[in-house]
């Protein structure tokens, strides 16, 4: 199975083959520009801010690494309750103006925002995660959530002893159906017999479906309730309460895009984490900074899927190979997919 230790080298080996270079990784190059002052990458972070142990903290251990190795200034930015696109705007007008290179918005919700800010400073690269937007200067780092989530399946339905495991999403939007998708997939593609119940926790982000542990932990009470004795959640820092909820139950959590295994503020509901659904978003980002700081800075649209170790789950709570044929089944599911025989829907 693969682990999430090789998942960052291959990444940045992936994005380097991706497209072709455009301007070099200089300061933006609009009014206000600070003359440049070492500054490097830049995040603005998506719902749920950093600390979330999942989404946003991958995004920040790639910002870390690239603080380590380059050397340079990097800044990181939360966002706001009920903010607007015009608030994402300014927050990404004032990182590339101050002359931080590459800023990257971590989050779909970033795509108005930098569609317009990108084109006023073509001298600054600009990454989004989770979204392609079109522009000569902007690299758009998506993933196959759905391989990654299917394999989530496998072992959720390799663990279930009551046939019901349950899927908590955040916000009901076309990303997190990816991950829904590929989740019951990979659960009726391994035994037909087990249920699978799905919530959304709201319709929009501004909602906090991604932000608010309280919904999370009551929404895997209630499948808990249902009898699911496996609850995956993909919903940000919602999902510690998911978490927080099959701990106090004494059944199974998926986690999701970081080994939540790992997670020092999980630590308490470690033995309850089966494994992780897991997004190397820290070695995109990485890889989107060491290009521009190569002079070859990324643009286009960038995959990155289970061939390209983009995706995997992890392995590192040793009960997971303790769960009969789960290990297995996994290993199968992950070569199946890799070499075509396996198509994992999308929605």
């Amino acid at each position: 199975m693969r682990r999430i230790s090789r998942l960052t080298r291959v990444a940045v080996g992936v994005a380097s083959l991706a497209l072709a270079a455009t301007a070099c990784g200089g300061t933006s190059g609009e009014n206000g520009d600070d003359g440049g002052d070492d500054k490097g990458l830049a995040l603005a972070y998506d719902v749920g801010g950093k600390g979330d142990q999942s989404f946003n903290d991958a995004a920040y251990a790639g910002l870390q690494r690239a603080q380590k190795e380059f050397g340079y200034k990097t800044a990181d930015i939360e966002p706001t309750d009920g903010e607007t696109d015009a608030d994402k705007e300014q927050r990404l007008t004032s990182l590339a103006k101050q002359g931080y290179n590459p800023v990257i918005g971590v989050g779909f919700a970033y795509g108005p925002a930098m569609k317009a800010v990108a084109a006023k400073y073509p001298d600054t690269t600009f990454g989004i995660v989770d979204s392609v937007v079109e522009g000569k200067n902007v690299a758009s780092l998506v993933f196959a959530e759905n391989e990654a989530s299917y394999l989530a399946g496998v072992a959720a339905a390799k663990a279930t002893k009551s046939k019901t495991v349950g899927f908590v999403g955040g916000v009901d939007v076309p990303l997190i159906h990816k991950f829904e998708a590929g989740f019951e997939q990979g659960v009726k593609d391994t035994d037909p017999k087990v249920k699978v119940v799905s919530q959304y926790l709201t319709q929009t982000a501004e909602e906090g479906g991604f932000s608010s542990p309280d919904k999370g932990k009551a929404a895997a009470e209630g499948q808990i309730e249902k009898k699911a004795d496996v609850v995956y959640a993909a919903a940000g820092l919602s999902g510690q309460g998911v978490i927080e909820a099959a701990a106090k139950a004494k059944i199974w959590a998926i986690g999701v895009d970081s080994d939540q295994y790992k997670q020092e503020a999980l630590a308490a509901y470690k033995d309850s984490i089966l494994t992780s659904a897991l997004k190397d978003i820290n070695g995109a980002v990485f890889a989107l900074a060491k290009s521009v700081e190569d002079d070859k800075p990324l643009t286009g649209t960038h995959t990155f899927d289970l061939k390209s170790d983009g995706v995997g789950l992890s392995d590192s709570n040793p009960k997971f190979a303790e769960v009969p044929g789960a290990k297995e089944a996994v290993e199968k599911a992950n070569a199946g997919i890799v070499d075509g025989s396996i198509k994992v829907a999308t929605e």
